[in-house]
């Protein structure tokens, strides 16, 4: 038996230990009206009703089987009288307002059946092609030119293959002391010398493989050619109605040992017009044009081989060009917005893509297959570059990131915060001492091999009006060259890595070297 003042103190403290566990659920009183007030929620009835057809219709829509083709979508468009396309409208944009007229045309019409599906004309083909990828038939020259750079690579391929496994045998100790000299080197570059080039901002300045002379496009769609080093005018080029975005040099062009004549292509060109043009170093006006890009051209890139060019452009396309007969070989989809650059990789058989979808692609030119994303950017994507070994290249963009991945890995390797402002060109040391110079292994008098130069760094340039110099094992920022009033646009490095170009929005192109004039 318990005190009945001690019951008392007990049963309290189990009322309030019920109350702090809460309500049973079988107390609960089962309500069986399930009608809601009009107001209750805080939404009035009106806007509810509005709301929920306006989730019906989307359902409605969503049901509407529409072409992926974008052709097909602006064909039909144009069936319906409507523009084919509206101002920053892409290929996703049109489909879903195609969808839409759709959906207003079955409900002023009431061609919608009991499940909401409707017939666009297109069957079940149309149903089809919303699930399935699609495939753009290519023309017989694109096989034969896919076999031809087939050809060309795998040799490269093996080459360089066997110059690296010569590179695995150098010992970490020499790897080191060989990286750490060419960072002293690079802390001594500064300001050279510089030349106000046009009249607009100098969107390009890329160095000739001899690095005697540099091409320089601006936007008032004129290319000049200056000397090296004192930066004056040599040859103006006109051929171009609007911006330059893209010049390449051709391979081997301005070489002593190369068989490649002044009067034959030495360079090629894009610009805001939509058209490449080809140059020789005899004339100031383009020897051909390439003509079929329905926007600006912003950047053109020589394939390894000069057989063949690349060209991105505002079309949301790249394309591949035969230099010899100036034909249209390819026409690359994928992106869902523009294409701003592209690069081949030193094997020729890779080429990269990018743009202002924020995200690149790794082609495989000998099948035509994509096989790597390149995702993690944030911003569009302005720069891309291939170091010498053949897999890893390199990215920047407007997010401030220069990220380098690894093709064999299929992922990202490192991400630098490269600029404060958004990344605008990236090139990576060429050097002539890597495997796709045909040199070899250099070794030293005792017979050991010596790392070689070529891959060591990397520069670029950005919006914060700075081009820096990063080392290419560690990522360190070596150096930063500052000289511009304006956004840096370009950058480049001679092959001997003697001399630094940069070009921008003050319009000059400036030249940064070592004061004593020696290369890394």
């Amino acid at each position: 038996m318990m005190h009945p003042s001690r019951q008392a103190l007990v049963e309290d403290i189990r009322d309030d230990e019920d109350e702090e566990m809460g309500i049973d659920l079988a107390s609960v009183p089962i309500d069986h009206d399930y009608l809601m007030p009009s107001g209750a929620a805080g939404v009035p009835s009106e806007k509810a009703s509005a709301i929920l057809s306006q989730f019906s219709r989307k359902r409605q829509a969503a049901k509407i089987a529409v072409p992926t083709d974008d052709g097909r979508v602006r064909a039909r468009l144009r069936e319906l009288g409507e523009p084919i396309t509206l101002f920053g409208e892409g290929p996703a944009d049109r489909r879903d307002r195609l969808r839409e007229l759709l959906m207003v045309q079955a409900e002023a019409v009431d061609e919608v059946d009991g499940d909401g599906d409707m017939d666009m004309g297109e069957g079940e083909e149309g149903q089809q092609e919303a699930e399935e990828e699609f495939y753009t038939e290519g023309i017989p020259e694109l096989l034969y030119t896919r076999r031809e750079i087939a050809r060309y690579s795998l040799p490269r391929a093996k080459e360089r293959l066997a110059f690296q496994k010569l590179e695995s045998t150098i010992p970490l100790r020499t790897h080191i002391k060989h990286r750490k000299a060419i960072k002293e080197k690079l802390q001594g570059f500064d300001l050279y010398g510089s030349q106000i080039a046009a009249d607009r901002p100098v969107s390009i300045a890329r160095f000739a493989p001899n690095g005697s002379i540099i091409a320089a496009g601006n936007w008032g769609g004129s290319i000049r050619l200056l000397d090296v080093p004192n930066l004056e005018q040599k040859k103006l080029l006109r051929g171009h109605k609007d911006r330059v975005g893209g010049i390449s040099w051709y391979p081997g062009a301005t070489l002593p040992s190369s068989d490649v004549s002044s009067s034959t292509v030495n360079l090629a060109s894009g610009g805001g017009e939509g058209n490449v043009n080809l140059w020789s170093l005899e004339s100031d006006t383009p020897i051909s044009t390439l003509s079929g890009h329905s926007g600006r051209v912003v950047r053109t890139e020589f394939h390894p081989s000069g057989r063949f060019l690349a060209s991105a452009s505002y079309d949301t396309t790249w394309r591949l060009w035969d230099i010899n007969t100036t034909t249209e070989l390819l026409l690359q989809e994928g992106h869902s917005r523009e294409v701003y650059t592209v690069a081949f990789n030193s094997d020729g058989a890779l080429l990269a893509s990018g743009g202002l979808d924020s995200i690149g692609r790794i082609w495989d030119l000998r099948t035509g297959r994509m096989v790597m994303y390149l995702d993690s950017h944030i911003a569009p994507i302005y720069a891309l570059e291939w170091g010498v070994d053949g897999y890893r290249v390199l990215s920047g963009s407007g997010d401030g990131f220069v990220k380098c991945w690894d093709v064999r890995a299929v992922r990202e390797l490192a991400s630098i915060g490269a600029h404060k402002g958004g990344v605008t060109d990236v090139r990576w040391f060429q050097g002539t001492d890597g495997p796709a110079s045909g040199v070899g292994v250099h070794k030293d008098e005792k017979g050991d091999v010596v790392p070689k130069k070529a891959g060591t760094f990397f520069v670029s340039c950005g919006f914060d009006k700075n081009v820096n110099i990063f080392s290419a094992d560690d990522w360190a920022l070596c150096k930063t060259l500052s000289g511009h009033s304006g956004n840096v646009l370009s950058a480049d490095v001679t092959t001997d890595g003697k001399w630094i170009v940069s070009s921008g929005h003050d319009r000059t192109v400036k030249l940064w070297a070592r004061d004593d004039g020696e290369g890394v």
